[in-house]
């Protein structure tokens, strides 16, 4: 018995083509890249709808009520163009890495490396600082998520980061400091930048605009954004749609460097890209 299962896992593996171990990637890739979508806060509470709503339509069916079951199909059926139009920006920029990258480097969603410890350093010092004078500061780190259509909302600067610039262009009298800093590749791409306001009706009722902005980019992107408040001297870094607020300067320094360093971090990237090498090669040897 153990000999003829054997023989037949054997026999099904010989069967298999490099299209079908081709399809198996390209599925569980689009998947990875759904799943890291929905884990922004409003893109996890809307899964969890469509969810529950899959739930109850099964349930309907099973018990045989027929007309909730009938409005809820058709619920379904108009949902898909729904999510379409809900996650128009995150399609887009989807869409807009795909066309701006190579094709190992949308597989592997990986960047070149860039000396972030020197930005990172410059950006604590001036928060710490700007703590210190009650200076209200937004510092945008751009990571996967390209946000080249918020650099059109505030002048282009592409400056090295320093503690001096930061605090120059949040000065109070400055013609940028409204607005955000956005950081790409180590370097301060663009100043005075509008960022889009949350859309979480539970934040905290003491938060200004400035966090509300702050936690948005949080939930729109992969970006991290730092954040000093002009009425406390409180910083805070939002991730993900959520905020941690009243931090220090050394644990501000050890969360940005987690977030933007570690190999932690860049360890699905990597996956990625050694897939990306590895379907390169087998698609050489296949052509072949």
């Amino acid at each position: 018995m153990p000999t003829t299962l054997f023989n037949g896992i054997l026999t099904s593996i010989s069967t298999i083509k490099f299209t079908d171990v081709l399809d198996i990637l390209v599925v569980a890739f689009l998947f990875y890249k759904v799943i890291t979508m929905i884990r922004s806060t409003r893109a996890s509470r809307i899964a969890k709808s469509i969810v529950l709503l899959l739930l109850v339509t099964w349930v309907t069916s099973l018990v045989h009520m027929y007309s909730l079951n009938f409005i809820l199909s058709r619920i379904l059926e108009l949902g898909f163009i729904a999510l379409v139009i809900m996650f128009q920006p995150e399609l887009r920029r989807l869409l807009e890495q795909v066309g701006s990258r190579s094709i190992r480097e949308a597989l592997g969603g990986k960047q070149e490396a860039h000396p972030m410890g020197a930005a990172i350093a410059a950006v604590v010092t001036a928060c710490e600082n700007m703590s210190k004078t009650r200076t209200g500061a937004l510092i945008v780190f751009e990571r996967h998520n390209l946000l080249d259509e918020y650099f059109k909302t505030g002048t282009l600067i592409d400056a090295i980061v320093s503690d001096e610039l930061l605090r120059n262009l949040f000065f109070t009298k400055a013609a940028l400091h409204d607005g955000a800093v956005i950081i790409r590749q180590a370097r301060i791409a663009a100043a005075g930048c509008v960022l889009p306001l949350s859309e979480n009706t539970h934040l905290s009722s003491d938060l200004g605009t400035r966090h509300r902005a702050g936690i948005g980019m949080s939930e729109a992107s992969d970006a991290v954004v730092v954040i000093v408040s002009e009425e406390t001297g409180t910083i805070s870094v939002a991730v993900g749609g959520m905020l941690k607020r009243h931090l220090a300067a050394k644990t501000l320094e050890r969360l940005l460097v987690n977030e933007l360093t570690t190999p932690q971090a860049e360890k699905p990237a990597k996956f990625y890209e050694r897939l990306g090498r590895w379907l390169t090669k087998k698609g050489g040897k296949h052509e072949k």
